[in-house]
């Protein structure tokens, strides 16, 4: 049974049609050049005859110098054939593979969130790197292969058959023996070369997952345990590399044995008639040079054969992923975004991930300008809106609108450009601080990164930074405290002023001071805008135009935090668990939202007498 996803020719036709056309001028060049590099070969091996005739057995003194002469300018000529060709390929490999890489990381960041669950990010990093780098190798090799390997095998094929035809015919005696052994081999090789660059992604994956998560491993004593499973996955890989470069070393072993017979056979047979005077010297001695030649190209050529199969398997991972569906397309006639803080609307959202439903015919409104916090339980669903909002995922059914337009009825850059996010994990990029604030953009004068500065409390840290905003932040931001990236994705968020801003746990992980400075921030970054705010700690949302209460994927009550105060329910169970005696006694993430939920619901059951008196009066 064929496993492959894709045959060689189609992954050559594929790899030529969308990478390498474009340098066909230069490719020509190359492969002329190639091409006077394995023509040489087959001069030098005609020279032998003359050499040993005419100087050798004759004792032309005269045909000695130009002979000399000759095998100089033949050598010259080779050594600058070779240093073209491979500069000029070279120049070609690395544009292509620098293509390639480009049109995947656009292909993947174009991704839903869907294809990133299922991917992971160490996998991801493969696929970009080690999968192009060894296609690029092997497709160079192939190419010169192609050009100088064969050209050079035909040429001296040529001066054996016009030497002797029946010589030629023996020395390719062995070559039936080897046809079906070579394609099992290939087979075998492209296999073994697929599993190993699985392998390579699940070792990617696990670094960086030690990596991101190297605090957690130290804090719960997991070293031993985490190197025992790369050391188990890198003993996998080891051994399918090793099973992979014996099929393809099979390969040349077996064009040395074929290579063996044909040379016995030539010397058998051809001995026996120099002995006889049929041929001379000369003759032999060429085609024997010309048969020498011919050794190092054909294995070149045969482990090229299996060179091929290995990066075969490293072209079908790049092209499922260059092939795999975008879910999230951008209408063939968007509608323009709509102006100034708009209305926010779900009507009748259910979304599900395979059989868990996250949103259940929802159905929440948030007003132009006004400040909407959700609450609930982990899991009732609020993350997924901010997701829905964003068009991160698409519902399964229902509507999204932003000031009554459909969501997936407007351009995905145009729909993203009206929102600000800012989340609890506050990403930084390891950059400048300036560049992780401005994100590019040119069209910022001094006064306005200052006054943003300063409304995001970034200008209150500045001077503890030996190089102000030219400091570098460090990798996710690691040479800066959680409140001070929070304090830079406010101002990056100031920065957009986009009418509408999502605020996802935004001071969840920050200590009371930083906490205070933060919110601070936030309130005057939401002024003006459509805000909706995901928060645990109610502190924060007393002064919400609306609070949502969410359990179990729908709306389950809302208004303000007074008006939920007093009617009782899941949020003034929750405040209550939050707030006794006036002090904080839980954060509530998740847990105690749950716990004010069961209360709930178990002080809306009847008592004991009320159930008796139901059954006895009706």
């Amino acid at each position: 049974m064929n496993d492959e996803s894709y045959t060689s020719a189609e992954l050559m036709r594929w790899l030529w049609r969308d990478y390498l056309k474009k340098h066909t001028k230069i490719m020509l060049v190359a492969v002329f050049f190639m091409i006077i590099e394995g023509s040489t070969l087959g001069v030098l091996a005609k020279l032998m005859e003359p050499m040993f005739d005419r100087v050798f057995v004759g004792g032309d003194r005269g045909a000695l110098v130009w002979v000399g002469l000759v095998l100089v300018g033949i050598f010259a000529l080779r050594a600058l054939a070779t240093v073209v060709q491979k500069v000029l390929l070279t120049r070609v490999a690395q544009r292509t593979a620098a293509d390639m890489r480009i049109d995947l990381l656009d292909r993947m960041m174009r991704q839903d969130g869907a294809f990133h669950q299922s991917h992971p990010p160490g996998f991801l990093v493969q696929r970009v790197q080690s999968d192009v780098n060894a296609v690029s190798d092997v497709w160079r090799a192939v190419i010169t292969g192609a050009g100088r390997d064969l050209v050079g095998l035909v040429i001296l094929m040529g001066v054996a058959i016009a030497i002797d035809p029946i010589w030629a015919l023996l020395a390719m005696i062995g070559v039936p023996l080897m046809i079906l052994p070579a394609a099992v081999a290939q087979r075998f090789v492209r296999a073994r070369s697929r599993e190993a660059r699985d392998l390579g992604a699940s070792l990617s994956t696990r670094l960086d997952e030690v990596f991101h998560g190297i605090v957690q491993i130290k804090l719960n004593a997991l070293e031993a345990y985490q190197a025992r499973q790369y050391r188990d996955l890198t003993r996998t890989f080891i051994r399918t590399e090793v099973r992979a470069a014996f099929g393809n070393s099979a390969i040349p072993a077996m064009i040395d044995i074929m290579s063996g017979i044909g040379f016995m056979a030539v010397i058998v047979y051809g001995g026996s008639e120099i002995i006889a005077g049929n041929k001379t010297i000369g003759e032999f001695m060429t085609f024997f040079t010309a048969l020498g030649f011919m050794f190092s190209p054909l294995r070149r050529l045969g482990a090229i054969s299996g060179l091929w199969q290995m990066a075969a398997a490293a072209l079908e991972r790049i092209k499922e992923l260059l092939d795999a569906p975008l879910r999230l397309r951008s209408p063939a006639k968007p509608v323009a975004a709509p102006d100034g803080p708009p209305d926010v609307m779900l009507k009748d959202v259910s979304l599900s991930y395979g059989d868990a439903k996250v949103l259940d015919a929802l159905n929440l409104t948030a007003k132009a300008g006004e400040t909407t916090a959700l609450v609930g339980a982990s899991g009732a669903g609020k993350s997924t809106i901010f997701n829905l909002l964003t068009r991160l995922i698409d519902p399964q059914s229902g509507q999204v609108q932003i000031g009554g337009t459909d969501t997936n009825a407007m351009a995905l850059d145009d729909l993203r450009g009206m929102f600000s996010v800012v989340t609890q994990e506050a990403l930084l990029f390891d950059e400048t601080l300036r560049e992780n604030i401005v994100l590019g953009r040119t069209d910022l004068t001094d006064k306005d990164l200052e006054q943003v500065l300063k409304d995001a409390h970034v200008a209150d840290f500045l001077p503890q930074l030996e190089q102000g905003l030219d400091t570098r932040v460090g990798p996710r931001g690691s040479a800066l405290s959680g409140g001070q990236r929070q304090r830079v994705v406010i101002a990056r968020a100031l920065l957009r002023d986009t009418p509408i801003l999502l605020l996802d746990e935004a001071t969840s992980a920050l200590d009371a001071q930083s906490e205070q400075v933060v919110q601070d921030a936030l309130d005057r970054l939401a002024k003006g805008r459509t805000t909706i705010v995901i928060a645990h700690r109610l502190s924060t949302i007393r002064s919400a135009d609306k609070i949502v209460v969410m359990d179990r994927g729908q709306v389950t009550d809302e208004g303000t935090h007074d008006e939920l105060m007093a009617r009782g329910g899941i949020y003034a169970d929750l405040y209550r668990l939050q707030f006794r005696d006036g002090k904080t006694v839980t954060d509530a993430r998740g847990m105690s939202a749950r716990n004010a939920r069961a209360r709930h619901e178990k002080r809306m059951q009847p008592n004991l007498l009320q159930r008796l008196g139901s059954a006895l009066f009706g």
